[in-house]
Order: structure tokens, then sequence, then C-alpha cells
């Protein structure tokens, strides 16, 4: 029997606030294990939490940007579990009255908008971070509570994904929706956007729902891409084997590729949700709503259109460049230091954005400056540095970070356009090209492209291109 995946994500964002969610403790990463905390996120008895309204602000944009019905009335809860680095043995969180419900979010697939259903919207507090020793044989862990209380929006899908293509879509674009909402940067290394992925199977035409597996604690988009593939061929071959799938969680392993059993599947009233007695229920007016929803930033499809109207980029580059929001800044701050916005467009299209690709880096994790980027092409504009020597130079740029002043000046790549120097090598091109020489003055053009290319090899590639051909021809007419 041929089976179709039923794909269902729930996406975990850490905000860019500068305090945690219940209290004024910083989330600034990297620091010192448990530095970070005070009595209310290490859960003494007898503090009170207080909500930080930038988090309710970034979620209340994350609820409108993702078309969901904003409650008037929100509550948080209590989500109670024993976890090692949960120091309270609960959760602040949301579940009857989330801040928002029942959205969408289109995603291109195959040349094709899919639109898939977004279930609820909510803001909770992270828990901390368990440190596993690097060393087999170790039997204890380490808790790091400074990511306890970190403000977090979990957004919930509805199953509405059935391919590898559909869910790769989603990831990618409900991340740079969020890069957009300047809510997170979305830092997948250092764990500020987490998937986890609810997976079935079904026989294909078929619109029923079976069973499902969680798949926890996902941080890239490829580790989810490979859990879909995994569980799609587990739970198919267990279904033609006339097996049952449990509902569980799984964690991946990445060491045999596969997923492993982690504990029986909890339902919501495993948590004993309750109303969480130190926040009272609050009122959400709808001044306040459309107050958020003028002040959004300038999203995607807003900035297309002033990059197209702006900076005559062709629909294209413009599609390309906004596809993500960190390229779109770099783009801007490149075309803010030396205004060619197409030339810089042309560059990053090409040698940037495979130079990333083949690193597999996120254009902020490049040390290259977009103001350096903007002096390569103004070094070219200027014939200061031909193109071809401007692609050489580009990979130093790319991994050291130097300004290409400076890789010029270290290297003597400055192009020469000083007639009488690059003359000399013309008149060796003559004398040691006569075949060339000939075939060019019998009316074969082609033939000065050989000529050329003697002048540029001796001269190392300085030479003006455009100083070479007009030398070139004036002499071949001369002779």
């Amino acid at each position: 029997m041929r089976y179709e995946p039923v794909i269902g994500m729930e996406v975990h964002v850490e905000l860019s606030t500068h305090s945690k969610c219940f209290c004024g403790c910083s989330i600034e990463f990297g620091a010192e294990p448990n530095t970070q905390t005070c009595p209310i996120c290490l859960g003494m008895p007898g503090v009170l939490p207080v909500l930080n309204e930038t988090a309710l602000e970034y979620t209340l944009r994350t609820a409108i940007a993702l078309n969901c019905r904003v409650n008037r009335s929100s509550q948080f809860e209590r989500k109670n579990y024993y976890y090692p680095d949960l120091p309270k043995n609960y959760q602040i969180s949301q579940l009857r009255k989330n801040l928002g419900d029942d959205g969408w979010l289109d995603i291109p697939v195959n040349n094709s908008t899919l639109r898939i259903g977004i279930d609820n919207v909510h803001l909770e507090e992270d828990a901390g971070k368990l440190v596993h020793p690097e060393f087999s044989g170790a039997d204890y862990s380490l808790v790091d509570l400074n990511r306890a209380g970190t403000p977090l929006i979990e957004i919930v899908s509805k199953p509405d994904m059935h391919s590898d293509d559909e869910a790769l879509a989603y990831m990618e674009t409900l991340k740079n929706l969020l890069q957009y909402l300047e809510i997170s940067d979305c830092n997948m290394h250092e764990g500020r956007l987490r998937f986890e992925a609810n997976i079935s199977v079904r026989p294909e035409g078929s619109d029923e729902l079976r069973t499902k597996v969680e798949i926890k604690n996902l941080n890239s988009m490829r580790t989810v891409l490979r859990c879909i593939e995994h569980e799609v061929k587990r739970q198919s071959l267990a279904y033609d084997r006339g097996e049952t799938i449990a509902q569980e969680t799984r964690l991946w392993d990445e060491a045999a590729g596969v997923t492993r059993t982690m504990r029986s599947k909890e339902r919501a009233n495993d948590y004993r949700y309750f109303p969480e007695p130190d926040l009272p229920l609050f009122e959400i007016s709808e001044q306040r709503i459309e107050e958020v929803r003028r002040h959004l930033p300038e999203l995607r499809e807003a900035k297309m259109a002033r990059f197209i109207g702006e900076y005559g980029l062709p629909e294209y580059d413009a599609a390309l460049i906004t596809n993500s929001k960190p390229l779109s800044d770099y783009y801007e701050q490149a075309v803010q230091a030396h205004r060619n916005p197409k030339s810089i467009s042309n560059w990053i299209m090409t040698e940037l954005l495979r130079r990333l690709k083949e690193t597999e880096n996120e254009i902020t994790d490049v040390p290259m400056k977009p103001q350096h980027l903007a002096s390569l092409v103004k070094l070219v504009d200027d014939n200061t540095l031909s193109l071809p020597m401007a692609k050489k130079i580009f990979p130093e740029m790319f991994e050291t970070g130097k300004a290409p002043e400076a890789i010029v000046e270290e290297r003597g790549l400055k192009q020469v356009s000083d007639t009488s120097q690059i003359e000399t090598f013309v008149d060796q091109a003559i004398a040691a090209n006569a075949k060339a020489v000939d075939d060019y003055r019998k009316g074969n053009p082609k033939a000065l492209g050989a000529l050329v290319g003697f002048v540029m090899k001796a001269s190392r590639g300085q030479a003006n291109p455009a100083v070479v051909n007009e030398l070139l021809e004036k002499k071949l007419k001369q002779s």
C-alpha cells in the first residue's frame, strides 16, 4: 500500500527581549552558568511573576501576522511536570485562552501557494538547560538555569503538510516572517528557533488522521526532514506488517539516523493545567490590537516592492534578496555605502549566495561586512580593480572579513590604466602573436581576444581591459 505523510509543526521561538518573561533577569547568550537567575526564575516560594510587556507585544505581532484571531481575554496557566532543568516543577504557559487562535500562513510550493492552518500562538517561559559531560562513562549532568524563564512563543500548526517540500517551505517561510517581525534573530545554532514535528502516515487518497508521534528538540531544518523521511518509512512498514503505531514522544539519534522512543505521549490532562493564580486574566483592547497592527515592521512583500521601486531592481532580484530578512538588511547596508544597487545585487546573487551555500552558513555568520562588499563594487566601478581580480579576492574577503582595499594593497593588485605601461605589454603581444595579428587584419575580430589575453597574462591581470582593447586596435590599424 502507498502512504502519504501527515505533518504538523510546533515551533518554539525565543524572543529578543532584554529580560525574561516574568522577571528582570538578562537573557544574554553565553553568560557563565547560573549567573542570570533570581528567586522568581528559580521558583523560590512566595515570589510573584510580572509579565514582560515587550514579550506580550511580540506575541501579538506574531498572532496578527499569522492571521490569527486575537483573543481579547487571555490567561496564563500552570503546566505541571518534573524535569531537572525546570526548578518550579511547572511551566507558566497557555492552553485554553491563548493570545491567538485559528490563523494561517501561505507558503510557496512548486510554483504555487499552499495555505497552512495555524492552530494557536501562545506565550510561555522556557526551561533551563542540561549540560552533559562530553567524555564517555559520565554518570551525571549539570544544570544551567540561565535560560529558565526566557520568553518563548510557541506556534502550533494544523496537520496540513504532506511532503518534505511542504515542511521545508513552511519552516523557511515562518522563520523569514519571524525575522521580519523583528521579534527574534531565529539563530538555530544558539537554540532560539526549535522545531517539534508531529508525524503520521495514512493511505494515499485518505483523509483520516491516524496515530501520530512527536519528535522533540530538533534544532535544524535538515534534521526535521531526516526525521520525516525516517518516520514515514518506519510507520509505513509497521502498517504493512499489521502493527499499530504507539502515540509517543521520540528523539532523533543523529549518529544512527533513526528516531528512538523517549516516553509515551502526554495529553493535556497529564500536565494538570490550571489557571496561574499569580497572573490574573488580562484583557487586550481592540485599540491595543490595532496599535500593534499599525506598527508592524516592514514585511517581505512591502520590502520587495520598495526594492523594485527605490533601487530599480528586477522582480527576480528583489524576490531572491528579500527571501531572507538578514540578507535584505545586508543588501540595503551595502547600497547605502555605495549607490550601485544592481551591481551589488549581482554580487550577492552570484558570489555571496554561492559561498553561503558551499559553507552552509547564514549571512549573519559571515565576517565580511556589507560596507566591504560595497567597497569592492566601487573599486571595480572606479577602474581601480578589474572584475576578474575582484572575483579572485572575494573569497578572502568572505573568509577573513578583510577590507578589499587592504587585500589589494597587500597583493599589489591595483588595475593599471596608465597607457605608457600598458603599451609595453601591447607591443609584446603584437610581436609574439604574428598569426593572431594577421588574422585580425584579414577581418577576423575574434583574433583580438588572443592578443588581449596575452596582455592580461603579461600584466598579471592588472591591465585595464578597456585601455588594452583601445591600444591594440589603434596599433593594429596603424601598422
